[in-house]
């Protein structure tokens, strides 16, 4: 019997063999059974790779990215119709906006912050340290930021906000810094554009911040600074691509940061995702984040490597109406290609204006002109490229002149065109008035699409040539692009505030009160308002 096995100890062989065959298979896994998850993902996420890598062979988890930028990927996820298992951006703030809007904020996913980096600025050297000499503290500010783009010198570059979460928290940050509110912008925040002067420092932009790392990297001779994610601005020093590594600036009014969420979309794999948040979250996973993507970690207690050990600083709030972002991007325009603006100064220099009132009014024109180193006063500057036409009249109009702001000098000549004592006996307001839309034909058939608006500033009664009767009349049988062009009124003095108030409006224009408060005040209320 010794060449034989009893029917027991075969049937011990055999369940032997399976259990071998099963512990074997358990040993050695098949990686082609990994769970596969499709994300929608931001493409600033691509140097996330090598670690989805580990990912894999740690918990049998494969994302497969769909990359789209983060507004964009926002307006897909509104419609509700989703197309992956979960979505990966750089922030949820604009999905979960449109959700608002839509009247579907219940159906927000579940959502979790991942890794955390926030816009900040890199500024060439020399620039920072320009900066820095003249901001108060020696800590640069946004404000900063847009008059030195307004003055001409500082040229930056910015993704586009139509397409970019950075583009959109940084327009968002410089806006909400210029309204100097401390709280998330509202529609009036916004109603007057005040970022036309910081625009006009916008060289460089594209719809891909890596691409917009690129083109910084060849432009870098002719750009002063680049916004951006605080990581990709650290990823460029440490690439060894630039010249001259970049100062990063958080700026002291404050800035937007970005928590890189990660959004479940599809319900049933909740349990799936709840892995992966507890793997991407955890410790040795986060320190590697931060290594190799130089994103910080959200643990706070987690140790820092020394390019983000620095505070980042305010954190600004995300507007919480649609209606706001919508304003802020279709006041956007074009950077580089739009043309500079245009303002007809239409200023009263009856006899009434002698003394402490024309004293007071060249003070705002030299406030404007980059004298006044307020907050405000940096937001509402006369910018480069800008075309000013003075208008001056009493009972008749005494003096048309115009400047176009290319550099410093330009300023004084404006300033030198109110110099003068040549009053007038009389106040015509809307004879002037009449005179600047008359003027209107040639100068928008000039340059069609540029932006132009009439900022009138009266301190009397019109006592002289025609009434606002007339002046409506005639205006309203004007050519449309001449009828598009709006009228800001400055109540000063013993102005009719009725009268100022009917013309304006219609026009489309508004009257700003000037009798209780300094003028420069009034007038940088309304600057930026060109529609």
């Amino acid at each position: 019997m010794s060449g034989r096995r009893s029917p027991r100890r075969l049937l011990s062989y055999w369940l032997a063999l399976v259990l071998l065959a099963a512990v074997g298979a358990a040993c050695t896994g098949d990686r082609s059974e990994a769970l596969t998850l499709r994300v929608l993902a931001t493409p600033e996420l691509a140097d996330m790779r090598p670690l989805l890598d580990r990912l894999r062979e740690e918990t049998g988890i494969r994302l497969e990215l769909d990359y789209r930028g983060t507004v964009e990927a926002a307006d897909d996820l509104a419609l509700g119709r989703y197309r992956h298992d979960l979505a990966w951006l750089s922030s949820d703030r604009p999905f979960r906006l449109k959700l608002r809007a839509a009247g579907r904020n219940a159906e927000r996913p579940l959502s979790t912050a991942t890794m955390l980096s926030p816009v900040a600025i890199g500024l060439r050297p020399a620039t920072a340290a320009r900066l820095r000499a003249s901001a108060p503290g020696g800590e640069i500010s946004w404000a900063d930021v847009a008059d030195a783009a307004a003055e001409g010198t500082l040229a930056f570059g910015m993704a586009d906000p139509r397409h970019t979460d950075s583009g959109l928290a940084a327009l968002v940050g410089v806006a909400t810094a210029a309204a100097g509110t401390g709280g998330a912008l509202r529609p009036g925040d916004v109603s007057c554009d005040r970022l036309r002067g910081f625009f006009s420092g916008h060289r460089l932009t594209d719809r891909s911040p890596a691409r917009l790392a690129d083109g910084f990297i060849h432009h870098q001779g002719g750009l002063d600074a680049l916004i951006t994610h605080e990581s990709e601005l650290l990823t460029l020093n440490r690439s060894g691509r630039l010249r001259e590594r970049l100062e990063i600036v958080h700026p002291k009014d404050g800035m937007m940061l970005s928590d890189y969420p990660l959004l479940l979309l599809d319900p049933a794999k909740r349990e799936a995702y709840d892995r992966l948040v507890e793997w991407l979250r955890s410790a040795p996973v986060q320190k590697q984040i931060m290594e190799r993507t130089l994103r910080r970690p959200v643990d706070p207690g987690l140790p820092r490597i020394a390019e983000v050990r620095r505070p980042v600083g305010n954190a600004l709030y995300f507007p919480d109406r649609q209606t706001v972002i919508d304003r802020l991007l279709s006041d956007y325009g074009r950077p580089g290609r739009d043309l500079p603006a245009r303002v007809v100064l239409l200023l009263d220099f009856s006899g009434s204006m002698r003394g402490e009132r024309i004293r007071e009014l060249r003070a705002t024109l030299a406030g404007l002109s980059g004298a006044d180193d307020s907050r405000s006063g940096k937001f509402a500057r006369f910018h480069r490229g800008e075309t000013l036409t003075v208008i001056r009249f009493g009972g008749r109009v005494l003096d048309e002149r115009s400047v176009t702001y290319r550099e410093p000098r330009d300023l004084l000549r404006l300033r030198e065109l109110v110099a003068g004592d040549d009053f007038d006996g009389a106040t015509a307001i809307w004879s002037g008035l009449d005179h600047a839309y008359g003027r209107l034909a040639e100068l928008t058939g000039d340059q069609p699409g540029r932006p132009l608006s009439i900022v009138l500033m009266t301190d009397g009664r019109n006592n002289a040539g025609i009434g606002p009767d007339t002046f409506i009349r005639r205006y309203r049988e004007r050519a449309p692009q001449v009828r598009a062009v709006r009228t800001y009124a400055i109540r000063y003095g013993d102005a009719d505030t009725a009268e100022l108030g009917r013309a304006a409006r219609a026009t489309g224009g508004r009257v700003v009160d000037a009798t209780a408060r300094p003028l420069l005040t009034a007038f940088k209320e309304i600057r930026g308002c060109v529609d």
